[in-house]
């Protein structure tokens, strides 16, 4: 067995009781875990302070001196330990008020120590509580602690004396044992090529750098290692399963493709939906199964693309079917298309919950006979009495709204799965898309269609209210209607509610009845009470909606040009862009305001500047992904992919560039590791595999 799979108890230092803790508390089972154990930050100690020196913040400071006196003194709750520590000029108290007992036996008086810790000041003097203190004897024995490096820890680690030390001195102990060098994990070529130190000299570097060189050479390693193992794993992933999933190999683009171009597109492509629609064209004709994202910005032209891929399958005589999250947006999309496919030969439907039952059997019928070309339609798709005589696309637009379960039964649709296009209109900042996509292609449309105009977008404070409301009446006058939308927030459904119906109220009689009609949509409303608001304002009947964010991802109202926010510094930047994207689907000028109190914390600020700046969907998920992290954009079924042991996706996304295309390239020279240059990534793999405790092995 690999030495370095010893359970962690086994280290000198550490013992049963720690072991559990650090189990519990830090996910360390095993020697190696301790070893990718990397500091979160580096303090410089390079510096000695004079008492006399001391700033006067709460800053972390070291001193050399020696212990004169040492007294226990009762307090109110309990006893406190007090040292005073003196530097041979001035003199300054050290205090301990858990663990003293221990600690008063370990304290040597007039022995010359060094002391490590955080400065508190009361009343003009200082005093340093529960100090990291080594004789300077052993001090100087250590490995070099220029830089010192922090440790994650937790409140139960620090109670139980597992001190940042502690963890230091269980590395030196780890270090001390090893009886040989760590194993190289990436080949030669890519070392020499990059200059990287040894896979050693960067996992000893990283816990105990004895300059800044050389911690900086131990972090340009270990983050190139961490990203080239996190795609080659993705990568393989993906080539595997195209080559072992064979899909319909549609071989030609035929006379529905032909006739809707020539005949049926009124405008122009912009170069990003063509560039799109080769690439899909080149998956459904390569034999493989096709399985891609499709991103593209609110109002970038998706549907058209996801409708001449249908095209392609039905000119190879293969049906598709597109699923969609809501009834109100399948039947938007089936009417879109229906428009779209006038005076064409192709047969078109829609089936959704609300579908009556003798519709649903035709629909089960033409199915089944081949007779129905395209089938929209909601969940219902799903349902196991719904058998397509041969499904050769399906499309599922607003892909984060579905589940892997959901996406699964199509997939059983046939015994050859039909290929699949995932459509999304929340922008994913390139990088990360790399890292969570990198088993699925992935085509975006980044342009928009010419002659769209852009939404002007103001921020408001509350103060300015009637401001506003003057503004709404303006518009609504010019035939104009109005989504009002409030923050909904899970903690507090309560108070949302509350928000809601306060503003509906002071909405209402600003806007009395009859000159004005307002619908009203929430999460409390039963389902069919919601779609019969919807329609409503579908059909121009309301003026103002006014709404939780439940208003339908991707309803496309094309009468609706302003948009105001409410609380928006409650709101995270994709879904301000979101919900903002919800107005300028006709030819109006549209606006978007953004409402606020006055108190805004800097990533507020942020946000909002951000919004009235831009209206590029990718610019805004770049700045979001640098206030918020990762893990929370991207929720919870991707954030085993995120939780990266040293890299940063934010910061460092030029090494993750580098890394996959040394990926690419490696892998297209020799796709299953084989050649002698990559035995050492074949047993790097392998071992991810077998402990999956090193860099994130994605099952």
């Amino acid at each position: 067995m690999d030495p370095l799979q010893t359970s962690i108890e086994y280290l000198k230092g550490v013992g049963p009781n720690r072991a559990d803790l650090l189990k519990k508390e830090l996910k360390i089972f095993t020697f190696q875990d301790l070893l990718y154990f990397f500091p979160n930050r580096y303090i410089d100690r390079s510096r000695f302070y004079k008492i006399s020196e001391l700033p006067k913040n709460n800053s972390e400071v070291q001193l050399k001196g020696e212990i004169t006196n040492i007294e226990i003194i009762s307090q109110k709750s309990g006893k406190r330990l007090v040292a005073i520590f003196s530097d041979g000029e001035n003199t300054m108290e050290l205090l301990w008020f858990r663990g003293y007992k221990w600690i008063n036996q370990s304290l040597k008086k007039n022995v010359p120590y060094v002391l490590f810790g955080r400065v508190n000041w009361f009343k003009g003097k200082p005093s340093i509580p529960h100090p990291e203190m080594d004789l300077e004897s052993d001090f100087i024995k250590k490995p070099s602690q220029i830089l010192k490096p922090i440790y994650p820890s937790t409140e139960a680690l620090l109670s139980r004396g597992i001190s940042q030390k502690v963890i230091f001195n269980l590395l030196i102990n780890l270090f001390q044992g090893l009886k040989t060098n760590l194993a190289e994990s990436l080949p030669e070529h890519l070392t020499k090529k990059y200059n990287f130190i040894s896979k050693h000299q960067a996992i000893r570097n990283i816990h105990f750098p004895i300059n800044q060189k050389s911690l900086s050479m131990a972090q340009e390693r270990l983050k190139f290692e961490e990203f080239f193992f996190i795609q080659l794993q993705l990568i393989i992933k993906n080539n595997r399963r195209k080559k072992k999933i064979k899909g319909f190999k549609f071989k030609k683009v035929g006379d529905g493709f032909n006739s809707f171009f020539k005949n049926n597109l009124s405008f122009e492509l912009t170069n990003a939906q063509k560039k799109v629609i080769k690439e899909i064209r080149k998956d459904l004709g390569s034999g493989g199964q096709m399985n891609r994202l499709l991103q593209g910005d609110v109002g970038s032209g998706k549907t058209i693309v996801a409708l001449m891929s249908m095209l392609i399958a039905y000119d190879n005589g293969y049906q598709s079917c597109l699923m969609a999250p809501t009834e109100i947006l399948a039947q938007q999309h089936f009417q879109s298309l229906k428009d779209f496919l006038i005076n064409l030969n192709i047969s078109i439907d829609i089936l959704t919950g609300n579908s009556k039952k003798s519709h649903r059997n035709s629909i089960n019928e033409d199915l089944k006979k081949g007779k129905l070309n395209i089938l929209i339609g909601t969940h219902s798709i799903i349902e196991e009495k719904v058998t397509f005589l041969n499904l050769g696309l399906a499309i599922i637009d607003e892909q984060h709204r579905f589940g892997v379960a959901q996406r699964a039964k199509l997939w059983k649709k046939n015994l050859t799965p039909p290929h699949i296009l995932v459509m999304t209109a929340t922008p994913i900042p390139r990088t990360l898309a790399m890292t969570l996509y990198g088993d699925l292609d992935v085509s975006v449309i980044d342009e928009l269609p010419p002659g769209r105009k852009e939404i002007k977008t103001y921020h408001q404070f509350d103060s300015n209210r009637l401001k506003v409301y003057k503004f709404i009446k303006e518009e609504i006058k010019s035939g104009a209607q109005i989504y009002i939308v409030y923050p909904l927030i899970q903690e507090s459904e309560k108070m949302d509610y509350k928000d809601l119906m306060d503003g509906y109220e002071s909405i209402t009689r600003y806007f009395p009845q009859p000159e004005f009609q307002i619908s009203v949509v929430h999460g409390k409303m039963k389902s069919p009470d919601k779609e019969y608001e919807m329609n409503r304002f579908l059909k121009g009947e309301t003026n103002i909606m006014v709404a939780t964010t439940v208003i339908e991802v991707g309803v496309n109202i094309t009468n609706a040009s302003v948009m105001i926010i409410e609380s928006s510094e409650r709101f995270g930047l994709s879904q301000l862009h979101q919900l903002r994207g919800r107005v300028g689907r006709g030819n109006k000028q549209s606006y978007c305001v953004l409402m606020s109190n006055n108190k805004l914390n800097e990533d507020a600020k942020k946000r909002l500047k951000t919004m009235t700046e831009t209206n590029d969907g990718f610019k805004i998920a770049e700045t979001d992904l640098s206030i918020r992290g990762p893990g929370n954009i991207m929720g919870t079924e991707q954030s085993g992919i995120l939780k990266l042991k040293i890299a940063d996706i934010v910061n460092d996304n030029l090494k993750l560039k580098i890394a996959r295309n040394e990926v690419i390239e490696i892998v297209k020279k020799d796709p299953n590791l084989m050649l002698n240059e990559n035995k050492i990534i074949r047993r790097t793999l392998f071992t991810m595999k077998a402990y999956k405790n090193m860099w994130n092995y994605i099952s």
